[in-house]
């Protein structure tokens, strides 16, 4: 995939309630299910299987409307290593305004008495004529601002 955005942060944890935490994709994607601008005011409902993300091959489902815009991308569990390393990425047809296929993940390592934690995307851009180019006028704003709200909410729990 051609673009990739990541951030990273101190937590102020050992690596194995860090990686417990985002390992809730309800608890990872909140700032998806909570109404902002950036999110032109829709709130995504996340749908997990029986395994809720957790294990390889597990799978996650988000839904939402945007000005009477359907959306919807399912996810498929990829890697997970507790407490290093969890990927996912998108399966099917991503129905998206601003990316298109994406892989996604986060990685804990330990330091010191805390853990670094990296969260990153890599993502193409949409198929759609519009979307597209929503997407590369949108798309690593959006990237950026769901990986940066990811790892910010993480070190937030952990001050």
């Amino acid at each position: 995939m051609p673009y990739h955005f990541e951030s990273s942060s101190e937590l102020n944890c050992s690596p194995a309630p860090g990686f417990a935490h985002l390992d809730d994709h309800d608890r990872l994607s909140a700032h998806m299910s909570q109404r902002s601008w950036k999110t032109l005011w829709s709130i995504m409902t996340i749908e997990h299987d029986s395994q809720q993300g957790r294990a390889v091959g597990s799978v996650i489902r988000l839904r939402a409307s945007v000005l009477g815009i359907a959306l919807f991308v399912e996810e498929i569990v990829t890697e997970r290593t507790p407490p290093l390393r969890k990927v996912w990425r998108t399966t099917g047809r991503p129905l998206l305004l601003m990316i298109g296929f994406y892989q996604m993940g986060f990685e804990i390592s330990p330091n010191g008495q805390s853990s670094r934690l990296r969260v990153f995307i890599d993502y193409a851009l949409p198929d759609g004529t519009l979307t597209r180019w929503l997407g590369r006028l949108f798309g690593h704003f959006y990237a950026r601002w769901c990986v940066e709200r990811m790892v910010s909410d993480a070190a937030a729990h952990y001050k």
